[in-house]
């Protein structure tokens, strides 16, 4: 046997990727594409945990956070830690908050790289300096204020002798001044502004969590904004940002006057039904974790279970959207052309279902004004079911409701499972340790299922959680798990939800008026 060791089979390489600030949607098309290939992705404390959801579910997430002076690993032991990936031939994402580059040490981490042989790529990232400004009204330049800016790093003392930074030079200079990380020593920056000789009444401001759900910002003066940050208790992570173009704030202030921001909404759907409902959350404001309880997993169906559906059944029954996807996927599969369906005339409940229907270009001949399984049995007259057949394919969970009352009138319904609803046991991104840490203003059920399985969960509820339920069926479930509902959609669709959360917050703000 040869002594000689094994070389990998493919040539590793490392992604030096930025994550951008915080809001999701800043991650740029590259770095999207390539946690997606990635094998191996060591991910940095201030990136959005959202970004994990990118990456396929084989692959090895690392957390290396570094907050303040809690580093999960050292930069030693990450360079050493990345070099071990890529040397072993994997593809490996070295995801960082905002920019490598700026000030996030990605340099030292490419050198590494370098002196080992291996190859690595930088992708670029929206850094936090300009980010979290912008969302706090604040442009770093402006043509009346700033014809310029500079960004600096708030880990060095001022005080120390012989400073790599000209605190006079930077005293002088009319544009805005940018100091990312020093929030722990902000009332040096400012001392050491102030005593080279800056103007103490400079407009000057905090923006912690910049682009986030969570942002604050406090704006104040050079001269008192480390009195306010202390007495309000302003902690990292946090921007400084000192110039005129701070006085913009009152008027450009786009992003904190969105009518949910400040508050903190937990989706409990699926991973894959999660997306619509909380990119509007978002669009509104809203801080997102999404913690999903429940998955969905098919479920075999027999090759020959729909070989003579055209003509076999009059109508086509969908209660959900998962329904229909599941049914046109698998339908299209053993087919291949949807027009094999035939003159069957197909019957929904609910308008997400509809629109899983007409994105196939279909045609629906039956929704109810309530959208439930219920109200759709009650649609169908008594001299339309008798005789007829019907085609009902569900999920596990879906009641007998339908097919109950169907059969009573004389119809003929033939069922299939076509996927099953499980727990979801996986945490990837850590948001059920942050929602019991961190807490929550509202925690959103969009289904039974989903209550029951939270509820199983056993995750303590913060002071001050409400539950919002998008609709009686799911209200119910709930009381009965004993959780008091505190908002329920009129109308049981995502939109219907958040017009509640909505309506909820306006009933809030104006009894804080009163």
């Amino acid at each position: 046997m040869s002594d000689v060791p094994q070389q990998p089979s493919k040539q590793g390489i490392a992604y030096l990727v930025g994550a951008g600030p915080g809001d999701a949607g800043l991650l740029t098309l590259r770095g999207r594409d390539l946690l997606a290939r990635a094998d191996v992705v060591i991910y940095d404390y201030l990136c959005n945990p959202d970004h994990l959801d990118h990456v396929r579910p084989e692959a090895e997430i690392i957390y290396a956070g570094k907050s303040g002076g809690n580093h999960t690993l050292t930069q030693d032991q990450i360079n050493a830690l990345i070099v071990e990936k890529v040397r072993a031939g994997g593809t490996v994402v070295r995801l960082k908050g905002g920019d490598p580059f700026v000030f996030g040490r990605g340099g030292e981490e490419a050198q590494e790289l370098v002196a080992a042989g291996l190859a690595f790529e930088v992708v670029p990232g929206i850094t936090s300096a300009i980010a979290a400004p912008a969302y706090a009204g604040i442009p770093i330049t402006h043509r009346d204020f700033a014809s310029g800016f500079t960004v600096l790093t708030g880990h060095e003392d001022p005080t120390k002798e012989n400073s790599a930074i000209d605190w006079e030079a930077l005293a002088r200079f009319k544009g805005t001044k940018v100091v990312l990380m020093g929030v722990e020593r902000l009332r040096a920056v400012s001392g050491a502004l102030l005593a080279h000789g800056a103007d103490p009444a400079t407009p000057a401001a905090l923006v912690r969590w910049g682009t986030w759900g969570k942002q604050e910002t406090l704006a104040a003066t050079l001269g008192t904004l480390a009195d306010e940050a202390e007495a309000r208790g302003f902690k990292a992570p946090a921007v400084t940002v000192i110039g005129g173009v701070v006085s913009l704030r009152g008027e450009l202030n786009w992003f904190e006057t969105r009518p949910l921001f400040g508050q903190r909404i937990v989706v409990t759907r699926t991973r894959a039904q999660a997306g619509v409902l909380s990119s509007r959350l978002r669009e509104l404001g809203a801080d997102i974790l999404e913690i999903p309880t429940i998955r969905i997993e098919p479920v075999p169906v027999s090759d020959g279970a729909w070989d003579d559906f055209s003509g076999r059944f009059d109508w086509l029954l969908l209660t959900s959207p998962n329904a229909a996807d599941f049914f046109f996927d698998r339908f299209l599969e053993r087919h291949g052309d949807i027009r094999a369906l035939g003159p069957v005339k197909i019957a929904v409940v609910g308008p997400g279902t509809a629109a899983r229907v007409r994105a196939r270009a279909l045609g629906i001949a039956r929704q109810p004004q309530v959208f439930t399984s219920e109200a759709l049995a009650a649609a169908f007259a008594e001299e339309e079911v008798r005789g007829k057949r019907f085609a009902f394919p569900h999920g596990d969970l879906a009641g007998e409701g339908l097919p109950e009352t169907l059969r009573a009138l004389g119809g003929v319904v033939t069922e299939w499972i076509l996927y099953r609803t499980v727990p979801e046991t996986e945490d990837r991104r850590g948001t059920r340790r942050r929602f019991e840490e961190e807490g929550a203003s509202w925690i959103t059920f969009a289904s039974s299922s989903a209550a029951e399985n939270w509820h199983r969960l056993g995750l303590a509820h913060p002071p001050g959680l409400r539950i919002a339920s998008m609709g009686p069926v799911t209200s119910a479930t709930l009381r009965k798990l004993g959780y008091e509902v505190a908002v329920e959609a009129a109308e049981s669709t995502i939109s219907g939800l958040i017009e509640a959360l909505l309506k909820s917050g306006k009933t809030a703000e104006k009894e804080s008026i009163q």
